[in-house]
């Protein structure tokens, strides 16, 4: 799916792509790693020390050339090696100025936000923060598809990795009971700036986690969301009860089990979410869809008013993970990728060619469950209703009811 250029696209743009390899500990070089990631921790709050207190008590900001400078000579600089410290540095201070362009826009629009932002803070005595390696320390031997690191610690070990463009980065992220490395990478897509003619719509839900309609005449397609349901309900039973009896023999909230066990049903929650990801885009490339638009809210799960079961199963799906894993998949092939607010899509008829709009929002015409009844008394899925309604907030002229009834049927997919 990497670097494939579809027809039409005469133009490519750069951007950056990650693979992921998890590092368990039973991994060669898991106690190096650990160890970095804590070396890393403590410059991080060290740095962070003096930044903070030289801005609480002067207002001023130690910019990231005075800092680099100052810390050369730490300990904790020397430990993290100087290339992977630079990083957790120029990381710092990329937060530390993330802060002040959000404190301002904060004091001009204070409604964007669900609170006032707040300095960096330290990380946890016992934690660990990314390590980092820089290219210039890289090298990627594309026939044995390894990669070498030339730090003293771990230049005796090959990485396995399938790296599809320029290295830029090798990353190690800390996951509660493992790591995870990520190789950052440069490749070349088709620049999209077509015109949009066969276009596809998307509305997320739970038991229905994707509703696919499109304008070429093709039955909708449903993608079971019960899977993930099942996932979750699992991990909720088996976290209550761990929880339930480390607090009785340790007087403990947290412990390295339940890391393994929230890490492994995040693995199979982005596993169903890519299966998901790939099916949509394969079945895009096989009709020739040149447009896909997927309906989404902001704070959606902030202001939730559903029951407390339904409340529950909706804040458990992680619908960004999808969203992005779309993104990028629409990207690598060259399919415009479009995100559209998709408020009063839900209540409004597509079979009556209402415009999803407030003056026509009545939800009362969701007569069951999973049903839409028209003014006109025609039945449709209220999701499939409501994925043709995000494409008409859209492309208002991609399609019309006349000449569809046939095709309304969805057909429901599993793809796990």
């Amino acid at each position: 799916m990497f670097g494939i250029k579809r027809e039409g696209s005469d133009k490519n743009i750069k951007t950056q792509r990650c693979e992921q390899i998890i590092i368990k500990r039973n991994h060669p070089k898991f106690k190096v790693i650990d160890q970095q990631c804590f070396h890393s921790k403590n410059l991080y709050n060290e740095a962070n020390y003096v930044l903070r207190q030289e801005f609480i008590n002067n207002n001023k900001y130690i910019i990231y050339y005075d800092m680099n400078k100052e810390f050369k000579t730490h300990e904790n600089y020397k430990l993290t090696f100087s290339q992977p410290a630079n990083c957790t540095l120029r990381l710092l201070d990329k937060n530390w100025k993330s802060y002040f362009v959000a404190i301002k826009d904060w004091k001009k629009n204070p409604s964007k936000y669900l609170g006032k932002p707040k300095l960096p803070k330290y990380l946890k005595k016992d934690g660990r923060f990314i390590w980092m390696i820089p290219n210039n320390q890289l090298h990627y031997n594309y026939d044995k598809e390894t990669i070498h690191i030339s730090n003293r610690l771990v230049n005796d070990y090959n990485w396995k990795c399938r790296c599809l463009g320029r290295i830029i980065q090798v990353r190690f992220v800390p996951r509660g009971s493992c790591y995870v490395m990520e190789i950052i990478y440069e490749i070349e897509i088709p620049d999209v700036n077509k015109g949009s003619k066969n276009i596809a719509a998307i509305d997320l839900g739970v038991n229905n986690l994707v509703t696919m309609t499109n304008n070429i005449g093709l039955n909708p397609i449903i993608i079971n969301g019960k899977g993930i349901k099942s996932i979750n309900q699992c991990y909720n039973k088996r976290l209550a009860k761990e929880r339930s009896m480390l607090k009785i023999r340790h007087n403990k909230n947290w412990s390295k089990k339940l890391d393994m066990i929230t890490f492994k049903r995040f693995q199979r929650i982005k596993n169903y979410m890519h299966n998901t990801s790939q099916y949509i885009v394969s079945w895009c490339i096989e009709n020739n869809i040149d447009t896909l638009v997927v309906g989404k809210n902001n704070k959606w799960k902030q202001e939730s008013g559903m029951n407390k079961k339904s409340n529950q199963n909706f804040i458990m799906i992680p619908y960004q993970i999808l969203l992005q894993q779309l993104k990028y998949k629409c990207e690598n092939v060259g399919i415009n990728y479009i995100e559209q607010e998709e408020s009063y899509t839900s209540g409004t008829s597509f079979l009556d060619e209402e415009n999803p709009i407030k003056e026509n929002y009545n939800k009362n015409r969701r007569i069951q469950r999973g049903l839409f009844k028209s003014n006109s008394g025609l039945l449709i899925n209220s999701d499939v209703n409501g994925s043709f309604q995000i494409m008409k907030k859209v492309f208002p002229n991609a399609i019309s009811r006349y000449g569809i009834e046939g095709v309304l049927t969805p057909i429901v997919i599993n793809v796990a």
